[in-house]
């Protein structure tokens, strides 16, 4: 049986994951990558990110809790806001998120959106699924995709 966690790597003490503005030109809005910085010295980061390879970057709690985010993971449902910049119908069917072509998920991924498109399937196992669904019918979905996750 599928088990649910429900995680936001980093959130102001307001709640928000980012700041106000989000656009393609400030993926994380007015307060840029503050939010993030204590993860990007990090050894997890550095290797996702092929910066320093294997052996570079900083340890200690701040490793010891990024390093932990991934396990265990089946299935990944995020808001259309996280998967990209656009509102409304899609304009541009070509955006693939704003990781590349090998996001980090390595999972499905739900985007609950009013505006569903094809799913998208990317490199090293992730396929974005767009669904105009209810919470809880996307966690049903969530749940029948991770297979016991």
């Amino acid at each position: 049986m599928s088990r649910v966690r429900v995680h936001n790597f980093s959130v102001s003490l307001d709640g928000f994951g980012t700041g106000d503005g989000q656009s393609l030109e400030a993926p994380f809005g007015h307060a840029g990558n503050r939010l993030h910085e204590w993860f990007f010295p990090t050894r997890t980061f550095q290797g996702l990110h092929g910066t320093q390879g294997d052996a570079g970057g900083t340890t200690g709690v701040d490793d010891a809790f990024a390093s932990g985010w991934e396990s265990g993971i089946g299935v990944e449902i995020m808001g259309r806001n996280k998967f990209g910049p656009q509102r409304g119908p899609w304009q541009d069917e070509a955006w693939r998120g704003w990781w590349g072509d090998d996001p980090p998920f390595h999972t499905p991924v739900y985007v609950l959106t009013h505006h569903p498109r094809p799913s998208l399937e990317m490199k090293g196992g992730t396929t974005f699924h767009f669904v105009d669904a209810a919470p809880a019918e996307a966690l049903e979905m969530a749940k029948e995709a991770a297979r016991g996750l």
